[in-house]
């Protein structure tokens, strides 16, 4: 049976160097959406050799601009992807399988992203089996959740897939401390958005409690020095955000 068509949606900002093998990954899409927020490299450039659906808009946050490139999807089946993230052949093939039933029961598909980090595949400290939900009936889904942490909201049932995508979160140490700092303001400046008060323990007792859970418990040590920096960072960025966050608040009542 023939499968319905899937439209790709991705989000792009200075993604030169790692766009083509994303597009690549997905060619075989019915249609594919780039959002790009004005980038200053050759991202615009190699995206139209994949597809004339190129969307320039400017950047309003995570969520906004997901629903934004989703809402220019013509198909109902549609595939969410960051630029940093490849879907594997094999997960290809499991679309195809689940969307060839002569019923398709879900409204939704949820499948494992295995990361790459420093050259070696995290297995452990809670960075796999990371399932993500992509795959999904447009009229069903969409995303939400606080930035930048966005995530799909879905209606009706879900089933998960076995097959890996494949994410490649950061370039080198130095786009992982950008991404660390990025995230962290995001976090501190919503936090005070809201009106959120802080306790001050967690700025002593979530960093730790982060490394012990992941290094430890979740097994990240398993993962060998890749793990344990990978860990730290992350340790750190817990720190960070509660940090930047203690600060705002500071210069609120200055």
């Amino acid at each position: 049976m023939k499968t319905p068509p899937i439209s790709v949606c991705v989000i792009t900002f200075n993604e030169e160097d790692r766009i083509r093998d994303c597009l690549e990954s997905v060619k075989w899409a019915d249609e594919i959406i780039v959002v790009d927020s004005f980038s200053a490299d050759n991202t615009v450039k190699i995206c139209k050799e994949y597809t004339d659906n190129v969307f320039l808009h400017e950047w309003p946050g995570y969520v906004e601009q997901k629903n934004y490139a989703l809402n220019k999807a013509l198909n109902n089946w549609v595939l969410c992807l960051d630029a940093d993230e490849r879907i594997s052949k094999e997960l290809k093939e499991e679309f195809e399988r689940e969307l060839a039933a002569d019923v398709i029961q879900h409204n939704g598909f949820i499948f494992p992203r295995r990361s790459c980090y420093m050259g070696r595949m995290i297995n452990h400290g809670g960075w796999y089996p990371d399932r993500q939900l992509r795959l999904f009936r447009k009229d069903k889904g969409s995303w939400a959740g606080m930035n930048p942490h966005d995530k799909i909201t879905l209606e009706g049932p879900k089933k998960r897939l076995k097959n890996d995508m494949i994410h490649y979160p950061y370039r080198d140490m130095r786009d992982q401390l950008k991404t660390i700092d990025n995230y962290s303001t995001i976090f501190a400046d919503q936090m005070i958005m809201k009106g959120k008060r802080l306790n001050i323990l967690l700025l002593f007792i979530r960093p730790p409690t982060r490394f012990i859970e992941t290094y430890f418990w979740k097994r990240g040590f398993l993962d060998g020095l890749p793990g344990l920096i990978n860990i730290l960072a992350a340790s750190f960025y817990v720190f960070l955000k509660y940090a930047k966050w203690y600060e705002r608040e500071r210069r609120g009542n200055a």
